[in-house]
């Protein structure tokens, strides 16, 4: 069942049949003495406006909760497609055999990019003020009620990951410690966040070939224009220079592909390090 947007034991309402007012936010333990203080001052009350309104709201509002979690069935279903990890056509063309092994890494980096672009975008703009809003012009389907998880912003994506990375504990500071604040968790993880959305978005798909940064590209060209357009691999159907030429186009090659694994492993590791910190 879906969960309320807006709780009434949280309202002004409540405040009044409680006849205390609820904190705005508190640590655990000023949480702790606020409920022992209102409990202790009118305890029937605090019944009504803690449990009693809580399960009023919950038989008010059932029916509009029952199409929400219709609404958000489709939605997880058949858009968003929570239950499963898939690859965009461009990193594997669907029909196209891929190992499993090989899957992992556009699987995993598609859904960051999803996240950022999706998720973290809507974000942006459902916490944001009406200038934020009207920076991206967001269709009426971006948020809200009528939402589906279709609008796409890099932009705002990566300018509530901006706004995230400049957080810090300083407001949990005393005035003359401020100087001394560090970024929150919330700041770090929005940085390593950025790094890996930028680097499958700008690094991966702009690497060198590595048969064309090695040289075997124009080594097999080379080889079919000795060979009378046929591509040899015999040795003895080699030339010197052509061997010298396939001998150092190998090496290097197989030293840019080793390159290119141990970074899309180190890539990887990193986004799972940082999984935890991938909700909205």
């Amino acid at each position: 069942m879906a969960q309320h947007s807006k709780y009434w034991s949280c309202s002004p309402f409540a405040d009044w049949i409680r006849g205390t007012k609820k904190l705005d936010m508190g640590t655990a333990e000023e949480w702790d003495n606020w409920t022992t203080t209102a409990q202790m001052k009118h305890n029937f009350r605090y019944w009504l406006a803690e449990e009693a309104l809580g399960h009023i709201q919950d038989f008010v509002t059932w029916p509009i909760r029952k199409i929400y979690d219709i609404k958000y069935y489709i939605n997880n279903r058949w858009v968003s497609r929570t239950h499963s990890l898939t690859a965009h056509p461009r990193d594997i063309k669907p029909g196209q055999w891929q190992d499993v092994g090989n899957r992992f890494l556009p699987c995993l980096f598609n859904e960051l990019v999803d996240f950022v672009e999706v998720e973290t975008a809507w974000s942006h703009i459902a916490w944001g003020d009406k200038e934020t809003r009207a920076k991206y012009d967001p269709p009426f389907y971006a948020s809200g009620w009528f939402r589906w998880r279709t609008w796409r912003s890099p932009q705002a994506g990566l300018d509530h990951l901006d706004w995230a990375m400049t957080l810090t504990n300083a407001e949990w500071l005393e005035e003359d410690k401020k100087g001394e604040a560090v970024p929150t968790g919330q700041a770090t993880s929005a940085k390593e966040i950025k790094e890996l959305y930028l680097w499958w978005t700008t690094v991966y798909p702009n690497r060198p070939d590595p048969h064309d940064a090695s040289g075997w590209s124009d080594y097999c060209e080379a080889s079919r224009l000795a060979n009378g357009g046929k591509l040899s691999w015999s040795g003895s159907d080699k030339s010197p220079e052509l061997k010298k030429m396939s001998d150092k186009s190998i090496k290097l090659l197989q030293k840019i592909e080793a390159a290119y694994e141990k970074e899309d492993e180190e890539m990887l590791i990193r986004l799972i390090r940082i999984r935890q910190s991938l909700w909205t």
